[in-house]
């Protein structure tokens, strides 16, 4: 790695009143951007030559994807490392250092004899990213992320019941307020949001916002005029959660918010499904035996037993009921084992049809990381094969409350640069 000041450009300037300033313009960049949309189309990590007619842009993700993984690399341990040619890395390389996304650090310190190689690596400092998670029931959160998903500065607004137009315009103050805390060119915008989102950026459906069809990137990038890239809160997160995996191996992700949703990565390429509805597991009817009423017309749903808003206030109600501490302690568990079973029934076909080693949890870790937990990972393993599935873990996240943001950062650095 190299120093903050060899990697950085120069640095937009914020006025006082920046508040009221537009993201600042990332140098245009040679990808076609309309292509790759959020990314979810294609594998996220480049890993090998392609054919003539892709190469180029293939191979300039590739180039890129080994220094953001590798770090400081010469010209010829890139070629090395990529199969490509000197000529073409340098090629390449050359353009990359046009744009500002590629520096030069100066000569690699060698005792062999011979001119020693200059290192190149990610302008890693050179670029910023907004990421927008839409998935809280009472806060719209923001970010300005580096190009490696580190938080640099923070913003929300209290979203007070807003929906519709009302809502919409809070997405798109937040994104200001995002933009005049940028100290560097904004690569783009990442927008994890519930609901059904297509991948050409428009929420199809998210009842709790009050959203048909809103095409969502348009409506910020008209406002932010930088690329904009959303998709459904749990499969952003997931990006998240796989971006700091070493390999391509499948996960799946379940988001407990206000609502429930899951994410999944298998082989290495995010699964939407054909109407951009895969993992909306939250309203799949658990069981047989009724349940509570749910949002959407039907009693049962897994949202009905697990969403964050539904759950506290069964807990509420069944603590408020007890006597004593051990009562409250015991009607709380019960509640928490009860929604974790139903989770597991859920999950059950899921994991068996797509031999799963791992699910991740991402919600209230007061909620969701003890009992409830404990009885998913149980109802799992009683009704998948056992000797399959004798190692099936159930953890919560490492990213804690960041997740969507940092999967918002992964969807603009696969959708603008191919790399994750």
């Amino acid at each position: 790695m190299t120093t903050a000041d060899q990697q950085r450009s120069t640095l937009i300037e914020v006025p006082a009143d920046a508040a009221a300033e537009r993201p600042t313009q990332a140098p245009q960049l040679r990808l076609d951007t309309a292509s790759v949309a959020t990314g979810f189309s294609r594998a996220l990590r480049p890993s090998g030559k392609r054919l003539p007619e892709h190469a180029r842009r293939h191979n300039r993700a590739l180039v890129l994807q080994t220094l953001y993984t590798a770090g400081a690399r010469s010209r010829a341990d890139v070629a090395r490392e990529t199969g490509l040619t000197r000529v073409t890395v340098s090629d390449l390389v050359a353009d990359l250092i046009e744009e500002g996304l590629v520096v030069e650090l100066g000569q690699r310190e060698s005792a062999r004899p011979g001119k020693p190689a200059t290192l190149i690596d990610i302008a890693r400092d050179a670029f910023q990213i907004l990421g927008v998670d839409l998935s809280d029931a009472q806060v719209f959160r923001g970010a300005v992320l580096d190009l490696e998903g580190a938080v640099i500065e923070r913003a929300e607004v209290e979203l007070a019941g807003a929906t519709g137009e009302e809502a919409i315009a809070l997405v798109i103050a937040l994104v200001d307020r995002l933009a005049a805390a940028a100290s560097a060119p904004v690569l783009g915008v990442g927008v994890g949001s519930p609901g059904v989102v297509d991948d050409a950026g428009v929420v199809r459906r998210a009842p709790n916002l009050g959203w048909t069809g809103l095409d969502l990137r348009a409506r910020i990038r008209a406002a932010a005029g930088v690329p904009v890239h959303v998709a459904n809160d749990a499969n952003a997160a997931v990006l998240a959660e796989h971006a700091t995996r070493d390999g391509d191996d499948d996960v799946i992700l379940v988001k407990v918010g206000r609502g429930v949703g899951a994410g999944l990565i298998v082989g290495g390429r995010p699964l939407i499904g054909g109407d951009y509805a895969a993992g909306e597991i939250g309203h799949v009817v658990v069981g047989t035996d009724g349940g509570p009423a749910c949002a959407c017309g039907k009693h049962g749903c897994l949202e009905a037993w697990l969403a964050e808003p539904r759950l506290a206030a069964e807990l509420a109600a069944a603590t408020a009921a007890a006597d004593d501490d051990d009562a409250r302690a015991a009607a709380r568990d019960t509640v928490l084992r009860e929604a974790g079973r139903r989770l597991g029934i859920v999950l059950a076909p899921v994991v068996g049809a797509l031999n799963l080693a791992e699910v991740v949890l991402s919600g209230p870790a007061e909620l969701l990381d003890g009992p409830l937990r404990e009885a998913a990972v149980e109802t799992l393993r009683n009704r998948t094969m056992a000797d399959v599935n004798r190692d099936l873990r159930l953890r919560m996240t490492t990213h804690g409350q960041d997740i969507v943001l940092r999967g918002a950062a992964v969807m603009v650095l696969s959708g603008q640069l191919g790399v994750s």
